[in-house]
């Protein structure tokens, strides 16, 4: 009689998936200056920095990414708009955690001769995003498709950024993944009955992972002090807060049949999650953004709006030029609602920094 797992390795090999189109919402490939990188002065962090490399040398989750027995299923049973929004969600968030690993990667083969220590915690972050992208990929393999991760090396348009840009929008894409993890996996230890798939289980020493180089990150950030203590550091950090959390919105009711299968609002979540991450930057940047405005979340939602009816004409077979024609006034929408939430006055978290909350 055949074991469970003989039964899986016999199954037909996972059909490559084709990545999804690019797009200002997926996840991007960075690259960046490794000169101006190599001689950032890290003086001002260098304990912290060097007790975070013990932590990580540890590896507290090198035995939690291992597939158990409940995994040797049939997941056929998921279905319809519920299969689809959670397989693009497996990609969307293979791709991201793969994107960290490249530049990562980069980052400690170019630092390896010129900052030791700076160059060990990016192989050691590099070696957390390998594990996570290749646990997602597996995944995705239970739905019967798989990322070909070497060829999207290969065909991924890469954006370079400076190593400025790089601390502040790392340093952010890793907390709010902390966020998003945690919240998710609270939601389902308080609702089992929503836990459809096992990865789900995962989440808690996953986002621990996220929350250890966002931490690595505001070290890097705060051994900066240009990145904090003028008034275009606080500009930058404004900015770079609004991106990241316009992102999340727009992404989040892109998808919202996703959060629906897992029994969240996807309004309710992206709001919780913004509002986090928010309150969590403040500890690194200058400035947080004023989530308590009247009109900070409307106007996002609205752009989320806009949003849904550009993706909405973008799939129609109307003429190409039409297609532009109509989406114009929607994006030109867009860009006046966020500069409009740019505009509201941001909270100093420097001031606050030195308060008991």
């Amino acid at each position: 009689m055949l074991t469970a797992l003989h039964m899986v390795n016999t199954l037909p090999k996972p059909e490559i998936k084709t990545p999804s189109k690019e797009t200002v919402l997926t996840p991007r490939f960075y690259t960046t200056d490794f000169e101006t990188a190599a001689n950032l002065d890290l003086s001002a962090q260098e304990t912290e920095l060097k007790a975070m490399l013990a932590e990580m040398r540890t590896d507290y989750n090198r035995h939690h990414f291992v597939r158990d027995e409940v995994f040797n299923q049939s997941w056929e049973h998921i279905e319809g708009e519920a299969r689809q929004a959670f397989i693009e969600y497996l990609e969307r968030s293979c791709i991201s955690e793969f994107s960290g690993f490249l530049l990562f990667k980069e980052l400690s083969r170019k630092l390896k001769n010129r900052s030791p220590v700076l160059a060990e915690i990016f192989q050691l972050m590099a070696r957390d995003e390998a594990r996570h992208a290749g646990f997602l990929n597996k995944a995705m393999g239970d739905f019967k498709l798989s990322l070909d991760l070497g060829n999207v090396t290969k065909t991924r348009t890469y954006t370079f950024f400076p190593i400025e840009w790089v601390l502040y929008t790392v340093y952010l894409s890793e907390k709010i993944g902390y966020w998003r993890y945690i919240i998710i996996y609270r939601h389902l230890e308080k609702y089992p009955e929503n836990q459809f798939y096992p990865i789900f289980q995962y989440f808690e020493s996953w986002c621990q992972d996220e929350n250890r180089h966002g931490d690595i990150f505001k070290a890097l950030l705060r051994s900066q002090p240009q990145l904090w203590n003028n008034w275009k550091a606080r500009l930058w950090s404004r900015f770079f807060l609004l991106s990241v959390f316009a992102t999340h919105t727009l992404t989040v009711h892109e998808r919202a049949g996703f959060y629906t299968s897992l029994g969240l609002d996807a309004t309710e979540f992206d709001c919780e999650v913004v509002r986090n991450t928010n309150e969590t930057a403040g500890r690194a940047f200058p400035v947080m953004l004023n989530t308590e405005h009247p009109q900070f979340f409307p106007r996002l939602q609205r752009c989320a709006g806009y949003n849904m009816k550009i993706a909405e004409i973008e799939s129609s077979s109307i003429p190409k030029v039409v297609k532009v024609i109509r989406k114009l006034p929607l994006i030109a929408a867009i860009v006046w609602n966020l500069l409009l939430v740019y505009l509201i006055k941001p909270v100093d978290a420097e001031a606050l920094r030195q308060t008991v909350r």
